[in-house]
């Protein structure tokens, strides 16, 4: 099979590899689409402070199965999944409080472990969530989705309440989605002009700049650290502000505006629990990603394409296809 490797910041190795095996408990299945994250740019450019190369890169899959354990969840070959790509111990402490996006020894898979821009995984069947409606574009989706959705969960976001976006790339997208869906007022503030143009068609208010406004929740989405700090600004009193973007640069924060307005700060870190109503939102219609993807590449052409598309005008959501997975 086809593998892209990330052999070393800024390098792109095409190599042959064969199958993967499944151990026990394990489903061997096809790789069909690959949603590309802004983490994975970040990995090129080696300023992403957790990967580790030589690495495979792809966290966000949809795939189709091959072959399944016969105590599989009812899975079965054939059965169209997104893959859920958090392997945690069971263990640790975050883990049995059921926190498991915190295990302490939580592995990625597209991370710590090799991804899916490849022909095949062999996947622990306990992370494959299947759907008989969506499509494999969609299903790539739903990590992205998970990402903001923990947020929102995670931020104790009612009804009524005023949200705050920072930042209109994915990450932004799907925390304004979940936030909507709660039937919060969500404003979404992004510098660029071509992405501000993008939320107003999904009729949700954007703004160049907070001009002043303030929140009962904020999401920074950015994961830039001076704008993370900024952020800060934007929240009412007694207000919480969240941090869903990710930077290895420190965070600097203006204590007395923090005690003066009595702030609850939040990290929020991939998901937990939220494939299976995601895929539901996502089937009912609450949820649509459909506009999001503008770019689509082949696997084969990652090495030439993948380093463009960070530049690229017009890139909301890039998803390689994986169409000869024997190639």
């Amino acid at each position: 099979m086809r593998k892209i490797l990330l052999n070393a910041p800024g390098e792109f190795l095409d190599v042959k590899a064969p199958r993967p095996v499944p151990a026990s408990g394990e489903a061997l299945v096809r790789v069909h689409r690959v949603g590309v994250c802004g983490s994975d740019f970040h990995a090129l450019a080696g300023r992403h402070p957790i990967y580790t190369y030589p690495r495979v890169l792809g966290h966000e899959l949809a795939c189709e199965i091959v072959e399944a354990p016969e105590d599989g969840r009812g899975l079965k070959a054939g059965d169209r999944c997104a893959i859920e790509p958090y392997i945690s111990c069971g263990q640790c402490r975050t883990c049995k409080a059921g926190r498991t996006n915190c295990c302490e020894q939580l592995r990625l898979i597209g991370v710590h472990v090799d991804g899916g821009m490849q022909g095949y995984l062999a996947v622990p069947v306990g992370l494959l969530h299947k759907s008989e409606v969506l499509s494999l574009d969609q299903l790539a989706l739903v990590e992205t989705l998970g990402i903001g959705a923990h947020a929102v969960r995670r931020s104790g976001l009612h009804a009524g309440d005023d949200a705050l976006v920072i930042g209109a790339g994915p990450i932004g997208l799907a925390v304004s989605q979940f936030a909507a869906a709660l039937g919060a007022k969500v404003t979404i503030v992004e510098i660029n002009d071509w992405r501000r143009e993008f939320v107003k068609k999904l009729a949700i208010e954007s703004l160049a700049a907070p001009d002043g406004k303030v929140a009962d929740v904020v999401f920074d989405a950015t994961g830039n650290a001076t704008v993370m700090g900024e952020s800060l600004n934007h929240v009412a009193p007694g207000g919480k502000l969240v941090f869903v973007g990710l930077t290895r640069d420190p965070v600097k924060i203006d204590d007395s505006l923090l005690h003066r307005r009595e702030v609850t700060l939040y990290a929020s870190r991939n998901s937990c629990g939220q494939f299976p109503p995601i895929i539901r939102m996502l089937e009912d219609s609450t949820i649509d990603t459909r506009p999001w993807i503008t770019d689509r590449l082949s696997l084969e052409e990652v090495p030439a394409r993948f380093k463009e598309l960070p530049t690229k005008v017009g890139l909301m959501k890039a998803v390689v296809e994986v169409q000869d997975s024997d190639g």
